[in-house]
């Protein structure tokens, strides 16, 4: 897939990459987890934290600065407790990076975008 075009899917042929953070289950987590080169930049939230509807707009600017170098995707921790649980989420808002089912780094609190796009893409970089 050529990253720099935002890539395609092969069956419906829509555009992978929207710009915008995508809400996902822990099925699909576990899929976009495993089976891309692509870094996921996962925010832990719950819609009843006020910091982390604070951070919303600031994640969802990040994701059009940062895809499709990353894929920036949502979890609610109440709808998806046992995510949470694996990831050891203590508090929310949470930001965690991961590539291939390692874990690159995490944020706690609510952040900036230019927080969270300096951070991701210093945290991507090999040691």
């Amino acid at each position: 897939m050529k990253l720099s075009a935002g890539g395609r899917c092969g069956v419906c042929h829509k555009g992978l990459f929207t710009g915008e953070p995508v809400a996902l289950d822990t099925s699909r987590f576990n899929r976009h987890l495993e089976h891309s080169d692509v870094p996921l930049l996962v925010d832990f939230w719950a819609p009843w934290c006020g910091p982390c509807r604070l951070m919303a707009p600031a994640f969802e600017r990040a994701a059009r600065e940062l895809e499709p170098r990353m894929r920036l995707v949502k979890i609610n921790v109440d709808e998806e407790p046992s995510l949470a649980a694996r990831y050891s989420i203590l508090g929310i808002p949470t930001t965690l990076l991961a590539l291939r089912g390692r874990e690159l780094g995490r944020l706690s609190g609510a952040r900036t975008e230019r927080d969270l796009v300096d951070w991701a893409t210093r945290a991507r970089q090999p040691a």
